[in-house]
């Protein structure tokens, strides 16, 4: 429904776009760069949903709420996780592929993300409200996709992944809750 993602600075935009044209053959190109810090379903934002509130007929036939709603309620249950949390730092060192990802086609060609403050508030957050099953918790791999899925030419990932570059670095002041549906940041969050 909603994921809570770090902002991405200038530099990622810039690199991804010198990178842009090494990924042909590529079934998707993303446009759109995204760094996931957690992701969240129905049952997060559902009042009630893990302390056995009220939740009326929603709750039961697993319907979400109407988006402000949930929106408002997943804000206030950040608000505790979220205490105390002190900006950090990110840094996008390097390209690697994920060869079998958990979902979708394959490969999936990735910026790499190195960042132990990132890596505290996911598992943070995954206390909280729960791991998403083989891509958070310990199998969380913090990285901003730049391609995915069809046949690219052979030694294309291989260049790609041993293409050198400037590593981009920046602090992390505020998280985006990110809406799919809309694609668009719902609402920001300062740290």
């Amino acid at each position: 429904m909603f994921s809570l993602n770090v902002p991405l600075p200038p530099g990622v935009d810039r690199l991804a776009a010198d990178l842009h044209p090494k990924l042909k053959g590529f079934d998707t190109v993303r446009e759109r760069r995204t760094l996931v810090c957690k992701r969240f379903g129905v049952a997060d934002v559902r009042d009630g949903e893990r302390d056995g509130g009220e939740g009326g007929g929603r709750e039961r036939n697993r319907e979400p709420p109407p988006r402000e709603e949930a929106l408002d309620r997943l804000r206030e249950r950040l608000r505790r996780p979220l205490a105390g949390v002190d900006p950090f730092e990110v840094a996008v060192t390097g390209i690697d592929v994920f060869d079998a990802p958990r979902s979708g086609s394959r490969p999936v060609v990735y910026l790499t993300v190195e960042s132990d403050g990132l890596d505290r508030l996911h598992r943070r957050l995954c206390a909280a409200f729960g791991p998403v099953e083989g891509i958070e918790g310990d199998d969380y791999v913090p990285h901003v996709t730049l391609a995915r899925g069809g046949n690219p030419e052979p030694g294309v990932v291989a260049d790609l992944v041993d293409a050198a570059f400037d590593p981009v670095r920046w602090r992390v002041h505020a998280l985006d809750v990110w809406d799919p549906e809309f694609r668009e940041v719902a609402a920001s969050v300062e740290l």
